[in-house]
């Protein structure tokens, strides 16, 4: 019993050791996400919950097994679609998991999660004929329960142990195991054996044994409450919370936070004791919860709870320093301000002033109700002097306790604040603009009055330490207000819009910011500069807010802290430490878009507690809970949950990132999608960056997808990497994924060997072919050589005979030369004679006898006679002819043949032409006149029907 008391000891202060120290609360309920049956598309019961070695989250569902990563759902299906009863995981990543007549575990075969049944290790007869409730994983043993067996599975074999009776559920404490037998008490399990516990016969119905403090154990029941258990008695727990369990019906439960107790019931949802057994926490539906009947529960690494339900799966965020108070049943409505004052609570929503009386020991149960005479818009709640002033729709009311007295009439009080210049004045922004208050006499605020000559709608109003009032106006900028020294009027007033240096008109807010005026835009803060009477960014501050630069309302918290919202987005900003500003806006994601737009609230109700106005209720704040259990020290890495080629259709290659097994991807295939998540689900801005290496060349932006795609990927092998990072930039590990683009088919290692067996036989070709080339390319080179120097020869032989023939030609050119030279001469000769006949035939006219007298007729007739017969002698014209032909070759041809109507006298003349023998010369020859010379020849060109600018002996000798 001492060894059992020690165990136990060790256990607990290790259990205490791994987890958190926060503090439950009791005013509202935590954070509950809910994932209804449509967000994991599977069937409503969930009858139980584990989480595995990579934080992955796996339920026991209606329709078989689900798997949760934080963001992506799977449904994996048992072989006989069972109802998965039962799941728990190794660290092996195995999960076990039981139904009706089977039971085994899911573990990933050829990349995809596949369910492996043990039941063929049974013995031949034995057979699993009931549901399999329980699984624990021991060591290197899994223990299976239904109600008629346990099944240890070991070293692949399967004992059974059974007993008289029919078992409810077997429990774990500490190292050891409970089972009730039913209507005989508990038993230990040891080894193979059951071993009866002293004293439990009365011990009934058993659902629950959790490790309690100084070694105890509680155990739950279904009727009849709590009972702690030292190892050796039972003893009642008899606590508040035992009468809740009782009525309706506890079912499960687990130790959360290391102090806490989460039970869930069938009838109203869960509840969370501490170890004195008070109740700190009640969800049920009306809080939150999607079902009231919690049919498994089970805390996760992160302390999150996580509550199966009969319809649906809850998580509710334990670790959280925000607690909720909704209102489902809309009995106050939309929270615009609230304040606790003297012992109660003050919500001013959109249905008028409610309160509720605030009370440390049980907050959870607060009855809001409504003060009469507040019906209607509230818009501010102020506390000023121990006075609570209520600003509202239809004026201004004093708060006493839950009754009002209205002070001002003037319609809608948005915000009240003291006078900076002067305390003893209030100063109030309404619809019609600004008002005054004062102290009565009975130092009561009072109304005084209505500032003249301003009647703008006033919002935000703030002084600056000139004494300036600046009024932001919705839609026309900023106006800046100059008092009259008693308050009660404006004296002077100025609008500021983008001439004055402002980013827009519209939308422009002004707040105190450490004492000083800042504006409020879209663009960022701005300042006024008084001297140049203009704005200019305010760049110091806007680089520290980063994203909330841009924030639309900025309302103190505390001494140099401040809140900071950016149309709906929250952060919790300190200038505690001089030049440096520290932004804290994880906590608060939660509240993304959920507060009221335009007129976010957030009121600091006690030192450390801040009240933040939702559209459904409000949000309680404790600033005081530190940040050390806020997030883990160290993130899990991103997992890799899906590799699937998207090429013409969606089909999965993987579905996990982390198997041994080389991932290839056909080249046809080289689209590829790739799905990751961080196993953290807690609520927060997860940012994720990827960078797939030999594709890229950098890391990719933070974004929020849990996917990408890559396309037309080439052959290769490639490395994906991927990270993420949360809100308060705490970031994991790097996740890679590696995987090849197989080449094309023509770009094997087979291919390239028949390319290389082509290749030899190509080379093999064509060494043959070259060598045939080469013979036939000596033959034609040989040929070709022979050819040239047959060319050679030959064109030797005709330059030869050219030369040969051109020295016949000057040969003949120079006969002919010489012909033509002996053919004028004697054409000359002629001419002469006949010129010297002639003569004489002239001079014998003239010769006269010695008497002085001419000689006889007779006489000189014959002498005339011999002279023309020598003149006309055809001898010399056939001589010259025949000279003529043979120098001229068929010249007479075909002038006779062109021109056949010529006479000889006119191819005699042509004759002469072509020899180029003047007129005189002709007339000679032809033994005419010159006069007759020019005849013929004027008869010859129309003969030749020359044209008139042809030169005639040009024509003949062209001929």
């Amino acid at each position: 019993m001492k060894l059992f008391r020690l165990a136990c000891f060790i256990s607990i202060v290790f259990a205490c050791h791994l987890t958190y120290a926060a503090e439950i609360k009791s005013l509202g309920v935590p954070y509950i996400q809910n994932y209804a049956k449509a967000a994991y598309n599977a069937g409503n019961q969930n009858w139980a919950v584990a989480q595995g070695k990579n934080g992955v989250m796996y339920y026991g569902n209606a329709e078989g097994l689900l798997v949760y990563d934080g963001r992506y759902w799977q449904k994996h299906q048992m072989p006989h679609r069972q109802i998965v009863r039962s799941v728990a995981t190794d660290n092996n990543g195995k999960v076990y998991a039981g139904g009706f007549g089977d039971f085994g575990y899911w573990y990933y075969q050829n990349n995809k999660l596949t369910f492996k049944s043990l039941t063929s290790l049974l013995p031949p007869k034995a057979k699993v004929s009931d549901e399999i409730w329980k699984i624990y994983v021991d060591g290197d043993r899994v223990l299976f329960q239904s109600f008629s067996s346990i099944y240890i599975y070991q070293h692949n074999k399967i004992t059974t142990i059974k007993a008289d009776a029919s078992f409810l559920f077997l429990h774990k404490y500490g190292n050891r195991f409970l089972v009730e037998i039913l209507g005989k008490g508990l038993f230990e399990l040891k080894g193979n054996k059951l071993s009866f516990v002293k004293g439990s016969e009365s011990i009934k119905e058993v659902l629950s044994i959790l490790p309690f403090t100084n070694g105890k154990f509680i155990i739950g029941t279904v009727k009849n409450g709590l009972y702690l258990f030292d190892g050796s008695g039972f003893s009642a727990f008899n606590t508040p919370a035992n009468a809740f369990l009782k009525n309706y019906q506890l079912n499960n439960g687990c130790k959360v936070l290391g102090k806490y107790y989460a039970y869930g019931t069938i009838l109203n949802g869960l509840i969370i004791i501490n170890e004195r057994g008070e109740i700190v926490q009640q969800i049920s539906k009306s809080s939150g919860l999607q079902n009231n009947t919690v049919l498994s529960i089970y805390a996760d690494n992160d302390e999150n709870l996580w509550a199966g339900l009969d319809n649906g799966i809850d998580r509710v965020e334990l670790n959280s320093p925000l607690y909720f108070y909704l209102d489902k049943s809309g009995d106050f409505g939309t929270v615009y301000s609230s304040l606790i004052h003297n012992g109660k609570i003050y919500l001013g929503t959109n249905q008028g002033l409610f309160y509720s009386k605030w009370s440390s020991v049980n907050r959870n149960q607060l009855k809001f109700e409504l003060i009469s005479g507040t019906q209607g818009q509230v818009w501010d709640l102020s506390l000023i002097d121990g006075e609570l002033l209520c600003g509202h729709n239809n004026g201004t009311y004093r708060v006493n306790e839950n009754t009002v007295e209205q002070i001002s009439k003037v319609s809608g009080g948005w915000t009240i604040k003291k006078l900076k210049s002067s305390s003893n004045y209030l100063i109030q922004g309404t619809y019609n603009g600004l008002v005054l208050y004062n102290k009565s006499t009975n130092s009561h605020w009072q109304f005084y009055k209505h500032i003249n000559g301003f009647t703008e709608p006033s919002r935000l109003v703030e002084q600056d330490n000139k004494g300036n009032i600046w009024v932001s106006h919705a839609y026309k900028g900023l106006i800046k207000l100059t008092l009259s020294a008693d308050y009660g009027k404006v004296i002077s007033k100025a609008y500021y819009n983008e001439r004055n240096g402002l980013p827009a008109n519209f939308n422009i807010n002004v707040f105190n910011l450490e004492d000083q005026i800042v504006f409020a835009t879209d663009s960022g803060f701005y300042t006024y500069d008084d001297i140049s009477n203009h704005f200019a960014p305010y760049q110091s501050l806007n680089k520290s807010l980063q994203l909330f630069s841009g924030s639309n309302k900025v309302i103190q918290a505390d001494k140099h802290k401040y809140w900071f919202i950016n149309h709906g987005k929250v952060a919790l900003v300190s200038f505690t430490q001089p030049g440096k500003v520290i932004t804290n806006q994880a906590p608060f994601s939660i509240l993304n878009g959920r507060m009221v737009q335009y007129y976010e609230n957030i009121s600091c109700i006690t030192k450390s507690t801040y009240l933040i106005s939702i559209d459904d209720g409000f949000v309680i704040y404790d600033s005081s809970e530190k940040d050390a259990y806020q997030y883990p020290k160290k993130l899990p890495k991103v997992l890799i949950r899906k590799v699937e080629d998207i090429t013409d259709k969606y089909i999965t290659l993987t579905e996990t990132g982390t198997s041994n097994d080389e991932l290839q991807i056909k080249n046809s295939r080289n689209n590829v999608r790739i799905s990751y998540a961080l196993a953290y689900y807690r609520q927060n801005k997860i940012r994720y960056q990827y960078y797939l290496d030999g594709y890229s060349q950098q890391w990719s932006d933070w974004g929020a997808a849990t996917q990408k795609d890559f396309t037309n990927l080439g052959s290769g092998i490639y490395t994906f990497r991927v990270r993420a990072r949360l809100a308060n930039g705490l970031q994991t590990a790097i996740t890679t994924l590696q995987f090849e683009i197989l080449p094309p088919w023509y770009a094997t290692k087979l291919a390239w060997l028949v390319y290389l067996l082509i290749l030899g036989g190509l080379a093999y070709l064509a060494k043959k072919l070259y060598d045939k080339k080469l013979v036939k390319d000596h033959e034609r080179i040989t040929k070709r050589i022979q050819a040239e120097q047959e060319l050679i020869l030959k064109q030797e032989t005709e330059a030869n005979e050219r030369e040969i023939a051109r020295l016949q030609t000057e040969k003949l050119q120079a006969e002919l030369d010489a012909k033509n030279r002996e053919l004028s001469n004697s054409a000359l000769s002629v001419a002469y004679k006949n010129e010297l006949l002639q003569k004489l035939s002239d001079e014998i006219l003239k010769i006269k006898d010695q008497s002085g007298n001419k000689l006889p007729a007779e006489q000189v007739s014959k002498v005339q006679k011999v002279i023309n017969e020598g003149m006309n002698d055809e001898r010399d014209w056939n001589l010259f002819e025949k000279s003529f032909n043979e120098a001229h070759e068929n010249f007479f041809k075909k002038l006779k043949s062109q021109h056949p109507e010529l006479v000889p006298n006119d191819l005699k003349l042509c004759a002469y032409l072509r020899m180029n023998m003047s007129s005189k010369e002709i007339s000679s020859l032809l033994n005419i006149t010159l006069r007759g010379v020019e005849i013929r020849r004027y008869r010859l060109r129309k003969k030749l029907n020359l044209p008139h600018d042809k030169n005639l002996a040009e024509f003949l000798m062209e001929l």
